[in-house]
């Protein structure tokens, strides 16, 4: 049987590596990117003492060229990609939008706009040329509805479940699949920087969604792992919300 070779960007804290590990537990290879070569060896050896296969690379996924050389030198490592999930992203500047710039928008925007956007460029070159393949971008339950003081992540999210939907309908009949898992509150470091660590501001986010807790990376990386897999064949341009019921509110 063949190995599943999987990459995932954003891989070196919360969700991206918390999926990395499960991947990686179910057998996969995995390729692990992000920018802090230090951090990504040290999970890369990680993996490898799961029994991986594994290697950190490299990239900025707001560069063309860079996304383009991680497909590369995925496929010159593994032979080819049957997994993508692209996890990088920011959460920017919240506050009123009366206080952004161009200068917010854009570092929100090209991270999780732009990088997801050039990652499914690179990785769907060459899943069509295998015929096959399982893209999942990580959007944010925020992607399907708003939020007072997070207008600019929130456009950004909406953009990623468009571009989710867009690209599944362009590929839905060359054997590539392409999904969105939609994350309410998780307990990672984005959660804490969103709240500043205010404890009353924590405690009003596990009363956000109706089953009155924050979500754990490993239920993300779970929900991720279905995405990928055969039993969800017949599964594509959806977004998954692991939101403990906020959506159904």
């Amino acid at each position: 049987m063949t190995v599943p070779v999987v990459l995932i960007t954003g891989a070196l804290t919360g969700i991206g590596r918390e999926t990395s590990r499960a991947f990686a537990r179910h057998g996969a290879a995995v390729v692990v990117s992000g920018r802090r070569d230090d951090v990504g060896l040290e999970l890369a050896n990680e993996l490898r003492s799961l029994g991986a296969e594994a290697e950190y690379i490299r990239a900025d996924v707001r560069r063309d060229e860079e996304v383009r050389s991680l497909i590369d030198q995925t496929v010159a490592r593994f032979g080819r990609l049957d997994v993508a999930v692209n996890n990088a992203g920011t959460e920017g500047t919240f506050g009123p939008i009366t206080i952004q710039t161009e200068e917010s928008y854009a570092a929100t925007f090209d991270t999780n706009v732009l990088g997801t956007l050039l990652s499914m460029k690179h990785e769907l070159r060459v899943m069509q040329q295998q015929g096959s393949g399982s893209i999942i971008n990580v959007s944010s339950v925020l992607g399907n509805i708003g939020t007072a003081n997070g207008s600019v992540y929130v456009a950004s999210k909406h953009a990623v479940e468009g571009l989710t939907k867009s690209a599944a309908l362009e590929v839905a009949t060359t054997g590539i699949r392409v999904n969105a898992v939609a994350p309410g509150p998780i307990d990672t470091g984005f959660l804490d920087r969103v709240t500043g660590g205010a404890k009353e501001r924590m405690e009003y986010m596990k009363t956000y969604a109706p089953m009155r807790r924050v979500g754990q990376s490993e239920e993300v990386a779970a929900a991720i792992l279905f995405l990928a897999s055969p039993q969800a064949a017949f599964i594509t341009g959806t977004s998954l919300a692991i939101d403990g019921g906020k959506l159904a509110a």
